[in-house]
């Protein structure tokens, strides 16, 4: 009898796979390619956000026919994205359509395959490493970052299977976010380690990093396809394996590609770039707590001073910060500096403004505690968005979960809704679709979460607010215009993260 842990879980379909013991998958892998000769072959380590869509990617490449094989885990919260690949169910819902288009294309090519056999690696070609790389956050009950950690044990360990299986020729591309300095001072070093232990040259291996932008929503494919690219190499050779292979997959006539000096520079321009966004936000988080104090409506200053063109990229208040790279990519440059690099310091501003992001939840919370100004134990609640972004499916980090948390911990009765997500893997639960179905039903408070099209400059939900009992509505992130709080305050009590007295 095979125990539960070794059953993998579709969110999707909600297909339960049992994951096989003592088995390999060398000649399904070989069957694959033998309808590919002469083709050369991309394996994508990795198939979550990133390395799907990268191999759709690649599957659809623009001046080259590849045979393409995705690598990921055979555990419990991977296999079931091999086998949907495989059975032709794509392993990401999201709202572009180029995604179905390029699997359909991929399938009718039959030029894509998903295996979690490492053997996998030794026919490859270009080898793409799409992996996760978390950074541990210890944090305080209000939020507070404490302390934080890298650990770069799976990472080693992926890097370390490529080279148990590379060919010596083979071109190895980081795509993963990484601390500055990994590329050179960890990816090479070990890959020529396992070179020499099996006895092969380690002159002839290439190895880069070129980070990827991927933005999941409605321009999924376009954000690597269609966008500009940093790339670099451990050595010139390196480099130019590297532009070589992106030309054939991202339009460089529309989109050149910019070649920096060294792996540290493409891996630290990733981090900076990042940083300066969460930096952002979480100078205009201070700002509109201040705004709060004063009466001010942050929105209206804010869109006062966007009229300025050196000044469109001021932010605006909200729940908090999510995704996968805001949330730790200055950490991991922080990181970095003291512990690949020997700094004494690490760096001070990056860290605080991810002190002051991971807050946000909880300011949010707290202002609805001040403003509802009644107990929340035993309230009914519902939450519109869980995503961490509008109009995309990602829950990775989201803002919501520890907003959800904290009203969980208050004793409320929480209903779900977001047009992009069905299953939300980090809290394990099937979300409501139907938007209308679930405003029939009574609450005491209404918030709006996430900015999703559905909730936005949308008359319909606007009337569908209007048509309910009075109740408390709770905007966290500021989508109603000023002409629809005023129409939903003849009925409701209204109240806006960031704008002050309403």
């Amino acid at each position: 009898m095979i125990s539960a842990e070794y059953i993998s879980r579709s969110p999707i379909t909600d297909k339960k796979y049992f994951i096989p013991e003592n088995f390999d998958d060398k000649k399904n892998i070989e069957r694959f390619l033998l309808q590919h000769p002469g083709k050369k072959v991309v394996v994508v380590q990795g198939l979550g956000f990133v390395g799907s869509v990268m191999s759709l990617v690649v599957a659809n490449a623009l001046t080259e026919e590849y045979a393409v094989i995705g690598v990921d885990l055979p555990k419990p919260p991977s296999y079931w994205k091999i086998c949907s690949i495989n059975e032709g169910i794509f392993p990401v819902l999201a709202s572009d359509p180029k995604i179905s288009l390029y699997y359909e294309n991929a399938r009718k090519k039959n030029n894509l395959y998903a295996t979690f056999d490492p053997e996998a690696y030794a026919r490859a070609d270009v080898i793409i490493i799409d992996i996760n790389l978390d950074v541990k956050k210890t944090n305080s009950e209000t939020g507070e970052l404490k302390d934080f950690d890298v650990d770069l044990t799976p990472f080693r360990k992926a890097v370390e299977t490529i080279g148990e299986y590379c060919r010596p020729d083979a071109l190895i591309l980081v795509e993963t976010t990484v601390p500055p300095g990994t590329t050179q001072k960890i990816v090479k070093p070990i890959i020529e380690e396992y070179l020499q232990k099996r006895g092969l040259p380690v002159d002839q291996i290439k190895i880069g990093h070129s980070y990827e932008r991927v933005m999941p929503g409605p321009k999924y494919i376009d954000s690597i396809q269609n966008f500009y690219r940093v790339y670099s190499g451990v050595n010139e050779k390196s480099a130019d394996a590297v532009e070589a292979f992106l030309r054939t997959i991202i339009k460089t006539d529309e989109y050149p590609l910019t070649r920096l000096g060294n792996t540290q520079a493409t891996e630290m321009a990733k981090v900076l770039e990042n940083s300066y966004r969460a930096m952002n936000i979480a100078f205009m988080v201070e700002w509109s707590r201040f705004a709060e104090e004063a009466g001010v409506d942050i929105y209206e200053v804010v869109n006062a001073i966007r009229m300025r063109p050196t000044h469109k990229n001021i932010m605006l208040p909200g729940l908090g910060v999510g995704g996968y790279c805001l949330t730790k990519d200055p950490l991991l440059a922080s990181w970095a500096r003291k512990n690949l690099f020997g700094s004494s310091e690490p760096l001070w501003q990056s860290e605080k403004g991810v002190r002051i992001n991971d807050q946000m939840p909880y300011f949010a919370f707290r202002y609805l505690q001040s403003q509802y100004q009644h107990p929340l134990q035993g309230k009914k609640l519902i939450l519109l968005g869980v995503s961490y972004l509008n109009d995309v499916g990602d829950t990775r980090y989201t803002p919501v979960e520890l907003f959800y948390d904290q009203l969980r911990l208050h004793g409320c009765a929480i209903s779900l809704h977001d047009p992009h997500v069905k299953y939300w893997e980090e809290k394990d639960l099937w979300i409501q679709q139907n938007l209308e179905q679930l405003l029939n039903e009574e609450y005491d408070i209404i918030c709006i979460t996430t900015g999703h099209k559905e909730y936005r400059n949308n008359p319909d939900f606007i009337q569908q607010l209007l048509n309910r009992n009075s109740c408390f509505i709770y905007d966290t992130i500021g989508v109603f215009t000023n002409e629809e709080i005023k129409l939903l305050q003849q009925k409701h009590t209204v109240k806006v993260l960031g704008r002050g007295d309403l």
